[in-house]
Order: C-alpha cells, then structure tokens, then sequence
C-alpha cells in the first residue's frame, strides 16, 4: 500500500499500523527509513506475540541477514531523551534538535535492553508531521535506512516501490529523496563528543 504524505490520512494510516505491530517506509527529513514502534516506551512488547511480529525482527529480515547494526530511535521532542538516559548533553547539541543529528547515549539501567545494548542512538528528526506519528505512538519508532545490507540507499520512489512493496505494510510518498544527506552522528562518552559521520548538520 502506498500514500502520498499530504494525503490527511496519511498521519492517522501510519499510525494505526505502527501500534500494530508494522512496518512501514516513512520519509524524514534526511532520507527514507523502514520504521516500526520500539517496545522502549508505552510498555509495549511485542516478543509474547513471536519474533516474527516483533518490528525489529521484521526489519532486519527484509533488510537482510547481514543487518546486525543497532537502529536509530526517533523521538518525538528533545526533552524525551531525559526518559532514556541518564547522561548530561551538552546544549549546543540540544539546540540543533529538531534536526538531523543522531546522539549515540547510554540507556538507563532501568531499561531490559541495557543489559545487552547499553548504548542506543537517538534522534528528534526536524519533520514536524513525522515528530506527530511518533507522539501519537507513545513511543520511539525505529529508523533505518531503505536499502539491502550493504548496497546503496534508495532515494526514489518508484525503485522503492518496486523492491520493498510487497514486504512492508506501507509507503509514505514524500517525492524522491535524490541526494539527501544522512543525519550526522555522534557518541557521547565520558563527557566528550565524537564525530562519527559528519551529515547535514554541522558538529566541530
């Protein structure tokens, strides 16, 4: 199912299908992304309901078997990320959220998935329709690239359609994404920043 991102049902459809469980291609404000609800907030889980439903599990097998990298979790404000870590951020990063910059922080311990991730990557994406579907989930939604593991990420539409269609349950129609740079990313340990992929937002 495809729909075009102005449609005014476009937010209600994607929301609907995130809470069940789904998986749909969102555009953001840097490029497309399979997303899906993270269970890291709301109390949802879905693992009681098999793997097989689980949105994490379910974007990996349809990005392949190779796709072992953690996903970035979007946020819906910069003051959710204080639900998530107990770490101090600097406010010069705080300031340019909304926006495409990914913080890499470590998880409270209070959370199960410390255990084995201890640190996640967080972003609050500058698209104000997206930060929306993300409130109105009660939850952080997942975000990865559209793309096989390892081959190049797609940025038109139609080529979007014509590889993932079938695998997933929608696709948000922002128009292509040709060129788009990803979100810059960083880490945060031990107080200091690192740069670890200059994008579209500038960090020294």
């Amino acid at each position: 199912m495809i729909i075009k991102k102005e449609d005014p049902e476009s937010g209600k459809l994607t929301v609907e299908i995130l809470k069940k469980g789904g998986v749909v291609i969102i555009p953001t404000d840097t490029v497309y992304g399979f997303s899906g609800i993270s269970s890291l907030g709301a109390g949802l889980d879905f693992s009681d309901e098999g793997a097989s439903n689980n949105p994490d599990y379910k974007i990996r097998a349809i990005k392949g078997r190779a796709e072992t990298k953690p996903f970035i979790q979007l946020i819906s404000s910069p003051e959710d990320l204080a639900l998530y870590t107990d770490d101090k951020i600097p406010s010069y990063l705080l300031n340019k959220w909304p926006g495409a910059l990914t913080i890499i922080v470590h998880l409270k311990p209070s959370f199960p998935l410390s255990k084995t991730l201890p640190t996640v990557a967080f972003r609050c994406p500058g698209d104000l329709w997206l930060r929306q579907i993300i409130k109105e989930c009660g939850s952080p939604v997942y975000s990865t690239s559209v793309n096989k593991s390892g081959e190049p990420v797609l940025d038109r539409v139609e080529d979007i359609e014509k590889v993932f269609g079938t695998r997933v349950d929608l696709i948000v129609d922002d128009g292509d994404k040709k060129g788009a740079l990803p979100s810059t990313l960083v880490s945060l340990e031990n107080g200091e920043i690192k740069v670890l992929r200059q994008g579209s937002v500038k960090v020294d």
